[in-house]
């Protein structure tokens, strides 16, 4: 069975967790209380289709809790852990365009960044924008419903070395 990918934040690397938007709306469902029994559960699920080191369980059970909240629309204090990049779009040509010009751009300016393309629409909803493409750089929005130049990208992301 093919489960979509969903991404957590663990220390400071981003991981891919198998079927995460499903245990989301599953643990949701279950109206568990208190954050204990929430965190294993959360964990239990993911072990289930994941590996999850145990010498970092308590790492994957906090961006579990931390997903989680953001998923149930709670407001989540994320401490800035490098350079976040998030292109928002379905795939089309133009969002297809921006990740290119997007990873051009780190990469002619050797940066280390976590880039991930989130295609999914309820995703992209969560971001609260009304066009794509949408480049996103440590939480701020820079560019919506087009693609900028690859030397604006640059500039861009020079403010943040």
């Amino acid at each position: 069975m093919s489960q979509e990918m969903g991404y957590i934040v663990v220390g400071e690397k981003s991981v891919g967790i198998a079927g995460l938007h499903a245990i989301l709306q599953d643990v949701a469902a279950q109206k568990i209380c208190g954050e204990e029994p929430l965190k294993t559960e959360l964990l239990r699920r993911v072990k289930v289709e994941n590996y999850v080191p145990a010498s970092i369980e308590a790492e994957y059970t906090e961006a579990l809790l931390r997903e989680y909240k953001k998923f149930i629309g709670q407001q989540v204090a994320e401490k800035p852990t490098g350079l976040t990049i998030r292109i928002l779009g379905p795939g089309c040509m133009n969002c297809q365009r921006l990740a290119s010009e997007t990873m051009s751009a780190v990469a002619e300016l050797q940066l280390a960044a976590d880039v991930e393309h989130v295609r999914d629409p309820v995703a992209i909803s969560r971001y609260g924008v009304l066009a794509t493409p949408t480049l996103i750089i440590n939480g701020q929005i820079r560019s919506s419903g087009r693609v900028p130049s690859r030397e604006k990208i640059k500039d861009w992301l020079e403010e943040y070395r």
